[in-house]
């Protein structure tokens, strides 16, 4: 398993809209696996892979799409006080009970600087047990660059601000920031890679799309352009299979495979391509578990809503602590994830 992609994957940054490493790291990855590889105005990398082998007699190869976001949650830089001090606009969604204490990189066009974020208030030693109670928001938070006044000669409004903490391997899972979504990347990857050189019918289109955190955004032009017969979001969902969240939230069960996602807030999965992708996993022995959220949304939905519609489903890897610096997959999960790929685009 290609775990040093994945890791440079997870530690490149790449906020919604300033995507550009990120998809250059990928564009060096690819070559070779696609015919035809662009950048579309928006900034996703469409890429597309030829069938290898002819249609039946009259029918045209059917598209298959893979949606694979490439943004992380993140913050821009929106006002820089004359004692510099950073204030921030999140872009995506945060729980601000996971960003006290939290070091970071704001991101200029000079490069990186490394600061650390904390709300604004007192500390513990004069702050009264009310004014500890309170859980800021995530536009009350700061960040320090040790630089003063000298901020502002290098930092500007817009600038990308990340977390900054590395992947990390512990036991049988993996831990980092930016798994949602940088698992997709990888998978959009190493599942083609995987391929081979197979004698696939379908034209395969693997999107690495930007600015779904803010709303799937990239994936719905990309979408139009085009034009799929088949949708795959390729994501991560929740695993709630930790204390305090009761059972029938859980969504996923790390170990047991990858998420076969019937349902989110965005869309509802086309039933016979759920029990297609069912039945090549029990066939091919990987395991899987159907899975489902009251709420969220993700990439296959654009692809099914665009232009006359597609088909469309859900191929995710279950996360724990999502939308943290700890988010933390398994690694039977992620393999599972890229088997179940390969062997539907080699029969699709």
């Amino acid at each position: 398993m290609n775990i040093d992609l994945l890791r440079r994957l997870c530690e490149t940054p790449g906020v919604p809209g300033h995507e550009q490493r990120i998809r250059d790291l990928i564009l060096s990855e690819i070559k070779g696996l696609f015919d035809e590889v662009t950048i579309d105005p928006m900034g996703s990398l469409l890429c597309r892979r030829d069938a290898r082998k002819a249609p039946k007699k009259g029918e045209q190869p059917k598209k298959v799409m893979l949606l694979c976001h490439m943004d992380e949650i993140g913050f821009l830089v929106s006002h820089i006080t004359d004692k510099g001090f950073v204030h921030v606009q999140p872009v995506g969604g945060f729980d601000a009970r996971n960003l006290f204490s939290r070091r970071v990189l704001v991101s200029t066009d000079d490069g990186d600087l490394k600061g650390v974020m904390n709300p604004g208030g007192k500390p513990i030693h004069i702050s009264s047990p009310e004014e500890r109670k309170k859980v800021p928001e995530p536009h009350d938070f700061v960040i320090d660059l040790g630089l003063g006044e000298k901020t502002k000669d290098k930092v500007r409004i817009g600038d990308m601000v990340t977390m900054d903490e590395p992947l990390i391997e512990i036991g049988d899972k993996i831990v980092s920031k930016a798994l949602d979504n940088r698992i997709a990347c990888w998978l959009g990857i190493e599942s083609i890679r995987a391929l081979g050189k197979a004698k696939h019918a379908c034209e395969i289109h693997v999107a690495f799309t930007c600015q779904e955190e803010v709303g799937l955004r990239g994936a719905r032009t990309a979408s139009f352009a085009v034009k799929p017969d088949i949708g795959l979001g390729i994501d991560t969902t929740l695993a709630c299979d930790t204390p305090g969240v009761p059972e029938q939230d859980r969504t996923t069960v790390q170990g047991e495979g990858f998420g076969l996602h019937v349902k989110d807030s965005s869309f509802i999965a086309d039933r016979d391509l759920v029990k297609e992708i069912e039945a090549i996993a029990e066939k091919e022995k990987i395991p899987f578990q159907r899975t489902m959220l009251r709420a969220g949304g993700q990439d296959g939905a654009a692809a099914q809503q665009a232009a006359a519609g597609a088909k469309a489903v859900g191929i995710v890897v279950g996360t724990r602590y999502i939308h943290t610096v700890t988010e933390m997959i398994h690694r039977d999960d992620l393999k599972a994830a890229c088997d179940i790929i390969a062997a539907y685009l080699k029969v699709a």
